[in-house]
Formats: structure tokens, C-alpha cells, sequence
């Protein structure tokens, strides 16, 4: 198969548009309009005496009708399309447009247009991705077939590159007076579990007073981050991004007697046992979310 620079390379100098008359001469009344909506101040422009020469585009525009027809106004850009969007250059973006002007138009003149191939550019990589530059140059002439000016106008054919997606972030735990304290311990990767500072009762999940004695005043310890698995699920649908699957996810009795629900890893799910003895290690989710997880403890360390 024929290389695809190759085959580009083969239009260069194709033509796109062979002269083409614009369907209505140069008008006052068109120059006075686009004048005002674009807000010029030059009265040559106002009065519609002098075209401005930026509308040089506009006198040879195909009208609603013509573009609504069905009717391919160039074979030969569709079949170059084609063979880029085959090759996978199927995105694109304008990047510049280089007009040039050699006379003022003023009412009366009827311009037509033809449009080539100018250049073909090699395959280059571009922030956006892989892709091929291709120049077009629109000739404009009067009626007498003087060139009134020109316009390469250039795009940029290309691979869109791909992009890393974005792992979807852990669920935000809902922050409040009562559990703000656990979950910053916890980025410090430090597992504390909230003791009454009056009965000295360990509780979890934390709250703001003591179920033995009704007390509000508390304190925190650090927990050996030891304890053993009092049940657990496995967890397959739904499936949530953040998350790999299967999931385990256990009830953990820690040593000093208070449990916590979290996830395990380093082991498959059909090794996880109740009574397993685990030890705590970390996920670090992102930078503003850490969570205790547990492992198995060898038989050997146990």
C-alpha cells in the first residue's frame, strides 16, 4: 500500500475550486451592513463607496440554498478527506489565514474564486497530536480577470493523542465536628481510635459523647494497628471507578477491642478467613485522602 504521505503528496496542486463566479457583483447595500455589525469608522466603508478589504471572502460566499443542495462542491477535498480520515487523521483545527490584497473593490465588480492545493505538509507531531498541515490558496478575480487577491488558508489534519484518563477519586467522606479529627490523624498515617477522657472507654465510629457514661469530654489513642478479621464481603458490582475489583472489604477487631470497616489487600478474596490476623498498612489515595486498609500478618510473625 502507496504510503499516505505519498498518496497526499499526490494533490499538491489539485484543484479544489475551478473559477467560480460569486453570486452577487459588489453592493452598497451589503458594504453599509457588514460596515455597521463590524463597527468600522472609515466613511468610504459607511457610505458603501469602498468594500472593506477583509469582506473579500464574502462576495464569492455560496448561498444557503447552494450549500443545502446535496450537490459536493469538491470531489477532489472530499477524496483527500477521505484518505486522512482513513490514516486516522480524523480531527481538525484551523490555524492560519494568510490573505493578501492588490486593489480596492467597490460596487460592481463581480469577483470569482478558485481554490488549490497549495502544500501538503510531512506527518508532524503537534501538541494536539500526529498530523499533516494542509495549505489551500484562493485566487480572487475581477471580471476582467485580474487578480484582486489571494487567501492561504491552513489546517491542521490530525490523531487526536491519546490522554491518560484520570482515575476517578475516592468518594469525600462526610467531614464534621465528630470525625474530623480521625480522618486527619489518618493522612499523618496514624490510627487513633477517640477514648473518654472520663471512663476511659474506647470508641468507634467516633462520637461526640460516651455511651457509658454520657460524658462529652474525650481524648484519643494510637492503635497498635493490629487486630484480626471479624467478617468480611467481596464486593464485584456495581463497580465504581476509584476502586479495584474484586473488593474486599472486612470488619477488623483491632487488639484493643473497638472494630472499623476497611478494605484489605495483599491477599485474594479466597484466602481472606475470619479470625484472620491482619496489621494495618495504608492507601493513600490522593492528597487529601489517606485510609487505614489491613494485610495478613504471616504465620511466622503472628
Amino acid at each position: 500500500m502507496i504510503e499516505v504521505s505519498a498518496r497526499l503528496r499526490e494533490f499538491e496542486g489539485a484543484v479544489l475550486v475551478p473559477p467560480t463566479l460569486g453570486p452577487d457583483p459588489v453592493n452598497a447595500p451589503m458594504i453599509r451592513h457588514w460596515t455597521e455589525v463590524m463597527g468600522g469608522e472609515d466613511p468610504k466603508h459607511a457610505d458603501g463607496s469602498v468594500a472593506p478589504a477583509a469582506m473579500l471572502q464574502v462576495w464569492t460566499m455560496k448561498s444557503y440554498t447552494d450549500k443545502m443542495s446535496g450537490v459536493d462542491p469538491s470531489p477532489t477535498w472530499t477524496d483527500l478527506i477521505a484518505i486522512l480520515d482513513d490514516a486516522g487523521f480524523t480531527s481538525v483545527v484551523a490555524t492560519d489565514s494568510d490573505m493578501e490584497f492588490f486593489r480596492e473593490l467597490r460596487p460592481g465588480d463581480h469577483l470569482q474564486v478558485s481554490e488549490v492545493v497549495e502544500a501538503i505538509s510531512e506527518e508532524k507531531k503537534t501538541g494536539l497530536g500526529v498530523g499533516h498541515f494542509i495549505t489551500t490558496l484562493k485566487t480572487y478575480r475581477d471580471t476582467d480577470g485580474m487578480v484582486v487577491g489571494t487567501q492561504r488558508w491552513r489546517t491542521l489534519r490530525y490523531r487526536p493523542a491519546e490522554k491518560a484518563v484520570a482515575r476517578a477519586l475516592r468518594p469525600r467522606p462526610a467531614l464534621n465536628d465528630d470525625n474530623a479529627f480521625w480522618f486527619a490523624a489518618a493522612l499523618e498515617h496514624r490510627l487513633v481510635i477517640q477514648r473518654c477522657a472520663s471512663c476511659g472507654v474506647l470508641r468507634h465510629p467516633t462520637g461526640p459523647m460516651c455511651g457509658q457514661c454520657r460524658s462529652t469530654d474525650w481524648d484519643t489513642v494510637d492503635a497498635s494497628g493490629r487486630g484480626h478479621v471479624y467478617s468480611f464481603v467481596v464486593n464485584h458490582h456495581p463497580q465504581i471507578d476509584a476502586f479495584d475489583y474484586p473488593l474486599i472489604v472486612a470488619v477488623i477487631e483491632l487488639e484493643e477491642g473497638t472494630r472499623l470497616v476497611a478494605n484489605m489487600t495483599g491477599i485474594e478474596p479466597a484466602d481472606v478467613t475470619i479470625d484472620m490476623a491482619v496489621e494495618l498498612t495504608w492507601i493513600d489515595a490522593d492528597s487529601d485522602l489517606t485510609l487505614p486498609a489491613f494485610r495478613p500478618i504471616s504465620s511466622q510473625e503472628h
